[in-house]
């Protein structure tokens, strides 16, 4: 099980700068040339999963398993966004969190996110043994 030390209350914050290669457009030509909602997610899935690493265990990792998340306002391009992660809740292995995220003039997503702790030896297991299914 994880450490004592992973308790709610505890935060993580991560800024980048956006650039064209978090463009919507990435995904779909058609889009406006602006910070991408899924390249959000993913920036707040990793806020996340760093909060989580060092509380683990050896042989632990955490895995996302849901988000709800409300993109609010658009950013462009050339602008820092700030994602603040807090650990709101833990339910055993399963761990809920609520994050924000602003650009340089306003909030521009919240969301909560749910993250799981796995053992990787059973994680990778599972997954080699359904691989295997798959090729035959």
């Amino acid at each position: 099980m994880p450490r004592a030390s992973l308790q709610a209350g505890i935060t993580n914050e991560l800024t980048i700068k956006t650039g064209p290669e978090h463009s919507a457009r990435a995904f779909f030509e058609h889009l406006p040339d602006v910070f991408a909602t899924p390249v959000l997610s993913g920036f707040m899935e990793k806020v996340c999963a760093e909060l989580v690493q060092k509380h683990l265990e050896p042989g632990e990792q955490s895995v996302g398993t849901a988000m709800d998340l409300k993109h609010l306002a658009p950013t462009p391009l050339g602008m820092n966004v700030t994602i603040k992660a807090e650990l709101s809740k833990i339910n055993g292995r399963q761990l809920i969190f609520r994050l924000e995220a602003y650009d340089e003039v306003e909030k521009i997503a919240e969301a909560t996110h749910y993250r799981f702790i796995i053992d990787v030896e059973k994680f990778n297991k599972r997954v080699a043994e359904k691989a295997a299914k798959e090729s035959n």
